[in-house]
């Protein structure tokens, strides 16, 4: 009996003592993880990586670090060649400053402003002088458009490339050595660069010049211009990388948890918000996030959270329009039944002021019990339910799998030169680690989450007078633009726009690309009607717009 007693009394003891070594035990783990969060984000965002920047040697060593931790952490490689999968951006055809030029009588006129070559130039030079209305063998010949488009107005199978082309042709065969083409009317006449083009060379340099151009530096028709010129174009292709590795508990379905590792590198792709020349680290965008991809393989590693297998995925090309996500998706490395997908982009400036936001609250009905279940009083949050957003989850979702993405929201260094790893908040990532680590623990007994549809969020916040509200597919290297998606409520899903569309001509104005799309978008304000033309599948349709 006394035996008895005192097990009874010193069983509390036993309890605390055993509460108290749990304790130790857990601070030190979290002391490791921060210490770990903090080497990552040191290296992921040293000078020496230069950015980050998709297909650069920075973006190889980034690759190779990830590669490394996933091996140390214990994930099974599964890219195409061990934890890697090497993909191709095209970016078409270019031109620079630095290779292409056009001298007017010892004037030079401003590339892309005043003059730019066609895609179909050869990339060679030309000299000599010309007149606006004569043409002499072996020297410059001048086009005027005007017309073409005049005889044209009106007709929807008038292409003015092929023109220009015939045109080209027919005066190279006549002795011109360059042909430069104007436009002295009033139409539009929708000459533009597209990177995108893939036709034929045509044997003599093409260049247009735009309507500033030709009135300072062509003002007399008759006059005799002494001309120089010389166009080079490059097709630019980039090899970029995701990085892969993977978790596999036999069970029916997989979780994916997701991180971009590239960045700006030095502003080159002008995406950066303080211009090109200085290497852009990006420590919060997105070592923080790659960081906390690398820390959670750890911690499910460990997890007795079996009921799902772990992808994870360290993704290249986000910041030129989500090319990696997009790829694995079609080019899936491992055949997997996707249960639910979590996003990581953004996690290292946590302030209570700014909150934690999380994404994606809404693409499954089973997120709200979830969370109703799995707090932490060290994190501020605010809950959006939309799916889609400028980052990786967006890929996923898309594919109607249900999503989180957490992010710390923007600041003040956001694609700066200044976004540097002495500014993260690595105690608030580490909170947010273990945060992300116990939903997916709540979520673990709850089986495949069902998806639910979410209003939609556009991909780039620029200022437009007006938009249709369609998300752009930037991976697409045809004519035109394809979107995506299209946003609840707005103009694209009222006149019944769908994903998969090419969007190819805003009433007068063609467009190539998502640039010059916006462009044509600058013609029109609040109130304006005109006419969309798009491509579905192999059929062209027309849809009346009133913006």
């Amino acid at each position: 009996m006394k035996k008895l007693l005192l097990i009874i009394a010193f069983a509390p003891l036993l309890a605390y003592a055993q509460n108290r070594k749990e304790r130790k035990a857990q601070e030190k783990a979290d002391q490791i993880t921060l210490a770990d969060i903090k080497a990552h984000v040191q290296y992921l965002a040293d000078d020496k990586l230069e950015g980050r920047r998709t297909g650069s040697p920075g973006e190889v060593l980034a690759m190779q670090y990830i590669s490394e931790q996933f091996k140390k952490a214990g994930l099974e490689p599964k890219g195409t060649t061990d934890y890697i999968q090497e993909f191709e951006i095209d970016e078409g055809r270019q031109f620079s400053e630095r290779n292409n030029f056009l001298i007017v009588n010892d004037q030079k006129p401003e590339l892309k402003k005043d003059y730019y070559p066609l895609a179909y130039s050869a990339n060679t030079s030309a000299e000599g002088s010309s007149s606006l209305e004569l043409r002499e063998k072996g020297e410059p010949w001048f086009f005027d458009v005007k017309d073409l488009l005049e005889d044209n107005k009106g007709n929807p199978h008038f292409d003015i490339d092929a023109a220009i082309k015939t045109e080209a042709r027919n005066v190279n065969e006549k002795g011109s050595n360059a042909l430069i083409v104007y436009n002295s009317s009033n139409e539009v006449d929708n000459i533009l660069f597209n990177k995108n083009d893939s036709s034929e060379t045509i044997p003599i340099p093409v260049i247009y010049i735009t309507n500033d151009g030709l009135k300072k530096y062509f003002t007399d028709s008759t006059g005799i211009y002494n001309l120089k010129l010389q166009v080079s174009l490059t097709h630019k292709i980039r090899k970029a990388r995701n990085v892969i590795g993977y978790l596999n508990f036999n069970a029916p379905s997989t979780v994916i948890l997701g991180a971009h590792f590239d960045h700006l590198g030095y502003g080159e792709d002008k995406n950066s918000s303080d211009g090109e020349g200085q290497i852009h680290n990006g420590a919060d965008d997105n070592a923080s996030g790659t960081a906390a991809l690398i820390e959670m393989g750890k911690m499910l590693k460990n997890s007795k959270a079996h009921n799902n297998n772990y992808l994870f995925i360290a993704f290249s090309g986000e910041e030129l329009g989500l090319y990696g996500s997009k790829y694995w998706l079609e080019h899936p490395t491992v055949n997997i039944v996707p249960n639910y997908m979590i996003n990581m982009d953004m996690v290292g400036r946590y302030d209570s002021a700014r909150k934690l936001i999380i994404g994606g609250y809404g693409t499954s009905p089973l997120w709200g019990p979830i969370f109703s279940t799995t707090t932490d009083k060290n994190l501020v949050i605010k809950f959006d339910s939309s799916g889609s957003g400028p980052s990786d989850h967006t890929s996923f979702y898309r594919k109607d799998i249900p999503v989180l993405f957490f992010f710390t929201n923007t600041h003040s260094d956001y694609h700066k030169a200044t976004d540097d790893w002495d500014k993260i908040n690595y105690t608030g990532e580490a909170e947010i680690i273990k945060y992300i680590y116990k939903i997916i623990q709540a979520a673990d007994d709850k089986g495949k989450l069902a998806f639910s549809k979410t209003h939609e969020q556009e991909m780039r916040s620029v200022s437009l007078p007006v938009t249709l509200g369609v998300m752009p597919d930037y991976a697409f290297t045809g004519m035109g633009l394809r979107i995506d998606g299209v946003s609840k409520g707005k103009i694209a899903e009222h006149i019944g726009l769908q994903a998969g569309d090419i969007l190819l001509q805003l009433g007068e104005y063609k467009f190539t690309d998502i640039q010059t799309y916006m462009q044509a978008l600058q013609h029109f304000k609040k109130g304006d009607k005109t006419t969309l033309r798009i491509k579905r599948s192999d059929e062209e349709k027309l849809f009346e717009v009133a913006f």
